[in-house]
């Protein structure tokens, strides 16, 4: 395997982990605050069992995405020594700021679970929201990094030296707002699925056996549809002036995005299909006549420079198309399927849904964490063959240490077979089990207890 393609799998495996985790840590805290926020308003008791169940699973969620964050961390530091070289001295200030980001979060969710019964209800709403604060701000100022990436600002190279540095020019680049808009509201988007999800799944099992619980659920389940509706629609909005600044700064970004090669106004949006590079158009896929041009600059007459305009060593890789594709198709379906769900049961009034719907709301979880991966692919290959667009290559960033191949060959293993063969992993998985029947004993305990009360 190339060393440049090694450094990058190895990075951007860890990243297609860690990105699942840190999405779910900003989304589902939000969810958990307004659980309690309706709570306080209604004093249903569905409510406060809702942020308590969910707040496990994001502390879960949280400690696998800390180690997943720290070695993402001492990855750019050893894969990618000249990539970090101009962000220390350039960018450090979203790294800086996200530490203090991350102990908001940690701290407050730590008071809101352990001492949730000690502070008014107030309070823990207050904590929440502190929690929510701290995790979208880490998220965002990590992110912040790579819309530096595609739009570097506050600095200039003057014979391989970095001169006229301003960070807070290069902190407030020109598509930092945009990007970490569509951060925000694509984590929120996939927090209130993936609860949808799994609550359509518990509908299915409690159908039949226990009304109560399918009560509950229900109730999670518009919840979920919901949130997630409102900010999938948010995301579409975000992501057209998205395109737009790529439009404007990486312009053989939006070209390979849409398997364009020639220049042209009231150019097509293609969507489907793959491209074909030998026969220089999308294959198979279905064009909508001059919307390209409109999305891009709000005008039919909008001029998108072709792939054929720039270098061949400049173009992104052409599956690039599909990454792209995937990401639009899966949220126009997420937007899709909440509409449906909200107005079968709030405008038609029907209390039950049919059996499609359920699978289909089961799906959305799923569906929307493969959009998030779509993105993130499409965002960074899409930048490809720069890592800091149009002043420094991925080529030149990387670590010039040799064998690489053998690390990631070991690491690789080592996860694939060491540790399912290891007594101490097995030791692990035994202790996690007993653990999560005792916790799942003391938890059915709990919940009888409330809704006995409550009933």
């Amino acid at each position: 395997m190339d060393h440049l393609v090694t450094a990058r799998s190895m990075f951007g495996l860890n990243m297609g982990v860690h990105i699942i985790f840190a999405t779910l840590g900003v989304g589902i805290p939000l969810m958990i605050l307004l659980a309690e926020i309706l709570y306080y308003k209604t004093k249903d008791k569905d409510y406060e069992l809702m942020a308590q169940r969910w707040t496990k699973g994001a502390a879960v969620l949280l400690g696998v995405a800390i180690p997943t964050g720290t070695i993402a961390g001492v990855q750019l530091a050893l894969l990618w020594p000249g990539f970090m070289e101009i962000v220390g001295k350039v960018m450090a200030l979203p790294f800086q700021i996200e530490i203090y980001a991350f102990f908001i979060e940690a701290l407050f969710l730590s008071i809101y679970v352990y001492a949730a019964d000690r502070i008014s209800r107030k309070m823990r709403i207050i904590s929440l929201i502190l929690v929510a604060i701290g995790a979208l701000a880490s998220a965002v100022l990590i992110t912040n990094v790579h819309a530096f990436e595609g739009t570097p600002a506050g600095f200039r190279i003057l014979n391989g030296d970095i001169v006229s540095v301003d960070p807070w020019a290069a902190f407030f680049n020109p598509s930092f707002f945009v990007t970490s808009g569509h951060v925000a509201v694509s984590a929120y988007t996939t927090g209130g699925f993936v609860i949808a999800s799994v609550a359509a799944f518990k509908m299915l099992r409690a159908r039949k056996h226990n009304p109560r619980e399918y009560k509950f659920h229900h109730k999670a389940l518009m919840m979920g549809l919901v949130i997630g509706g409102i900010f999938s629609f948010v995301t579409a909005l975000n992501g057209h002036e998205s395109m737009q600044k790529v439009y404007e700064y990486q312009p053989e970004k939006l070209a390979a995005a849409e398997g364009l090669f020639e220049t042209q106004d009231h150019a097509p949006l293609a969507l489907g299909g793959f491209t074909d590079e030998k026969e220089q158009r999308v294959k198979y896929g279905i064009e909508f006549p001059w919307m390209l041009s409109f999305l891009s600059g709000n005008s039919f007459n909008t001029v998108i420079t072709g792939l054929n305009d720039f270098p061949r060593d400049y173009w992104p890789p052409l599956f690039v198309h599909t990454l792209f594709n995937g990401m639009v198709i899966i949220g126009s379906i997420l937007i899709l399927v909440a509409l449906v769900g909200v107005v079968w049961y709030k405008f038609l009034k029907k209390k039950s849904f049919p059996k499609i719907f359920m699978w289909a709301f089961v799906a959305t979880g799923p569906l929307a964490i493969m959009g998030i991966e779509f993105g993130w692919i499409f965002a960074c290959t899409g930048r490809q063959p720069w890592v800091i667009y149009r002043i420094m290559r991925t080529s030149e960033a990387v670590t010039t240490s040799a064998n690489l191949h053998i690390l990631f060959f070991y690491f690789c293993l080592f996860i694939s077979y060491s540790w399912p063969q290891s007594p101490l992993y097995w030791c692990f998985i035994l202790e996690e089990i007993r653990f999560l029947k005792s916790l799942l004993r003391k938890q059915i305990k709990k919940d009888v207890r409330i809704w006995v009360i409550h009933y």
